[in-house]
């Protein structure tokens, strides 16, 4: 079997972080989403993967390079429009040959891993074999209508008045007949090519499309909140630091409670940080208090700083600002105190900046 990673779009709810780096990449408890999506094929013993990559494919390719660091072999295939989900089958049509394949969107996350949706699909060998879960509001994603015995029998994409409640997650296993679904199908009203309306065709045709209810953890990273929710969740299922096998430095003058992992380099010094945290390879944190569930990504700078429930990715500093919550402050980023008194902000698009009321 193999994978086919979709990595493109252009992540419009994760603004502004998106307008620079692929959504993919934002790091959860420490790790790029992307890293947890490979990790969890891997885990099934899928060793070939695709990845289908947009407008950021040299980041990408920068962060898991050929998937040997991973156990796996990485082949990248590019998507220059996004022309939806069943688009990305069909470009990956030579990759993925005559294989079963599992298709994952790449800002899933999954901390349960794949393995009973696998055995499922392993147990019988549907034409298709879609994992769903029950939301308040399935308007947003695709949506299936199943009977009684747990065959699919209508797909809709983003309805706007759904039948039921159980929304398609973004992890699907095929046979290669899905191939001839893609090929019979049209753009819908948005311009793309819907892995719905290949499912669909499927179930038209006559072939087996079962569907798994799945009832452990799952995270669509694709908004602020989600991405939180997420990191606090796994950090809170963080393996405790090995005994004497600190990768960074503590002075005398500092506390870690709970689960902290310090990364290559990292220095803490008359600080207080309460896990679970991660503090990324290089980074320094001085004269300050970091709460449950931040991540500091690498070489960043903290001094007199207060964090807690957030993420600060690669490169940032923190000089003299307290009581930062849930909150993600992007690479290379600057969040300083004003000698003047009041606010001085430079906000870019799509930004949104939450203060305390006077």
């Amino acid at each position: 079997m193999k994978a086919l990673v979709l990595s493109g779009g252009a992540g419009t709810r994760l603004r502004p972080f998106s307008y620079s780096m692929p959504k993919q990449l934002i790091p959860v408890a420490g790790k790029p989403v992307l890293v947890h999506a490979v990790e969890n094929l891997r885990a099934l013993g899928i060793t070939e993967i695709g990845i289908v990559v947009g407008g950021h494919a040299a980041e990408i390719a920068a962060a898991l390079g050929d998937g040997s660091r991973f156990g796996v072999r990485v082949s990248y295939i590019r998507q220059d429009v996004p022309h939806g989900l069943a688009d990305c089958v069909r470009l990956a049509r030579d990759f993925l040959a005559d294989d079963d394949f599992v298709m994952y969107l790449g800002d899933n996350v999954l901390p349960g891993g794949l393995a009973e949706l696998a055995e499922g699909f392993l147990a019988r060998r549907p034409a298709a074999h879609v994992a769903v879960k029950k939301v308040g509001d399935p308007s947003s994603f695709g949506v299936v209508q199943v009977d009684g015995e747990g065959r699919a029998v209508r797909l809709w994409e983003k309805p706007a008045h759904p039948v039921g409640d159980l929304a398609i997650m973004g992890v699907y296993f095929f046979t290669p007949a899905v191939h001839e679904a893609v090929a019979a199908i049209r753009p819908s009203a948005r311009g793309e090519l819907e892995i719905t309306d290949a499912i669909q065709q499927l179930v038209s045709a006559g072939h087996e499309v079962r569907v798994h209810e799945h009832h452990g953890q799952w995270w669509d990273t694709g908004k602020l909140e989600d991405l939180l929710e997420c990191n606090r969740a796994l950090l809170d299922i963080l393996p405790p630091p090995v005994a004497g096998a600190a990768a960074g430095a503590v002075d005398a003058h500092s506390e870690l409670v709970g689960p902290v992992i310090l990364g290559p380099g990292a220095r803490i010094v008359r600080s207080r940080i309460v896990g679970p945290a991660v503090i990324g390879g290089g980074s320094e944190v001085v004269d300050s208090a970091l709460g449950p569930y931040t991540v500091i990504g690498e070489e960043c700078r903290l001094s007199g700083a207060g964090v807690e429930d957030s993420i600060v990715l690669d490169r940032a500093r923190i000089r003299q600002v307290r009581g930062i919550r849930q909150s993600v402050i992007g690479r290379a980023a600057l969040v300083i105190s004003s000698p003047r008194g009041g606010h001085r902000l430079a906000v870019g698009d799509h930004t949104t900046v939450e203060v305390a009321a006077a």
